[in-house]
């Protein structure tokens, strides 16, 4: 599974680049609050394993003003170092690595 490049961002942790994604548009359960906000990491060459994540906080384009908070490069980098540590990796052919951070996540700046 890749990435489209159109939209995502890139990324380097401890010297390897990565390419991060949050979905625009939200999905329905998005868009209603009952799904959190998303998003999804993976190497920059695009093969291997893929990182999702989930934040504690709505999509930014739900449809009743629940509180979000954006998705900061920062947080990334944390998550992505978060997600090596737990057993992700990126670069081994794969099912996606999913990870659920709380209240307690790590915001970096």
């Amino acid at each position: 599974m890749t990435l489209a490049s159109k939209g995502s961002r890139r990324i380097v942790v401890d010297g390897v680049a990565f390419r991060w994604l949050v979905r625009r548009k939200p999905t329905y359960c998005q868009a209603n609050g009952w799904a959190p906000l998303t998003f999804v990491v993976e190497r920059a060459e695009g093969r291997g394993s893929v990182l999702a994540i989930s934040l504690p906080s709505a999509h930014p384009g739900n449809w009743f003003g629940l509180p979000s908070q954006p998705v900061l490069p920062g947080t990334v980098a944390a998550c992505i170092s978060r997600a090596l540590a737990a057993g992700w990796r990126p670069s081994r052919p794969g099912p996606a690595f999913f990870m659920s951070l709380g209240d307690s996540a790590p915001h970096g700046g």
